[in-house]
């Protein structure tokens, strides 16, 4: 497989024209997010269409809206997902997410995102990668404001963030009565610190389910409690 695609089991991605290509975050997102009562699925930022053909793959009754402000990942991901088996149950639209939940009437049951998320980071010269890495276009704020509009009474919101960032969101969200009903800590390898949070939100309470994922048990030897998560999509799992 060359540097421009990422070949999973039931689709390949091209991502030669998008800032952000397939990685761990965007994978591990796709995998761990809750689809049981997933219908209507709404995938923000969604780049190449990686999350989005994941959730059609996880949960084969759902419909999925994928968006992105960038008008060549967009016409990528709808290369993407034309090419899937999947092709049918998704549609992808050029938009920003303020803009989206501004004038959308629809509501959704899930709505799952890999953030633009390096706010206090040193922008990259390049501006597709600036957009797409960092906080320049759609803000936590702005993401749990547009949640609101347009998640379902019973909706979740499913993020993956720097570890560093979840006190801030737990404070925004809060403001915005959502609460924290699921988290997973992700530990790249042992001896390594906390580097991801994956975080599922909803406005109704509930038990908090808590976990750490460790990644790696050694250098390229995935721990069995990863592999699992990721099984139904790596080819070498």
């Amino acid at each position: 497989m060359s540097n421009s695609s990422f070949r999973f089991k039931q689709f390949t991605i091209y991502h030669d024209r998008c800032a952000m290509k397939v990685g761990t975050d965007g994978v591990l997102l796709g995998a761990w997010a809750s689809v049981d009562h997933g219908i209507h699925i709404l995938d923000v930022g969604t780049g190449s269409g990686l999350i989005a053909l994941m959730m059609a793959q996880r949960c084969p009754r759902a419909v999925i809206t994928a968006i992105d402000i960038d008008r060549e990942c967009c016409r990528q991901a709808v290369e993407n997902v034309e090419a899937s088996p999947f092709h049918d149950r998704i549609a992808v639209e050029v938009s920003s997410f303020q803009q989206f939940a501004a004038v959308s009437t629809d509501l959704y049951d899930l709505i799952v995102s890999n953030p633009p998320f390096f706010s206090r980071s040193l922008l990259p010269p390049d501006a597709a990668r600036a957009h797409a890495r960092h906080s320049v276009s759609l803000s936590l704020d702005d993401l749990l404001h547009g949640a609101d509009r347009c998640l379902s009474p019973e909706g979740r919101l499913a993020l993956i963030l720097p570890a560093d960032r979840l006190p801030e969101l737990l404070q925004m969200s809060e403001s915005r009565s959502f609460c924290l009903r699921r988290l997973t800590r992700v530990v790249p390898a042992p001896g390594k610190p906390v580097r991801r949070v994956l975080v599922e939100l909803s406005r109704s309470e509930g038990m908090l389910e808590e976990t750490q994922l460790l990644i790696e048990e050694s250098r390229h030897h995935y721990t069995p409690e990863f592999a699992a998560l990721v099984r139904d999509f790596y080819l070498n799992l």
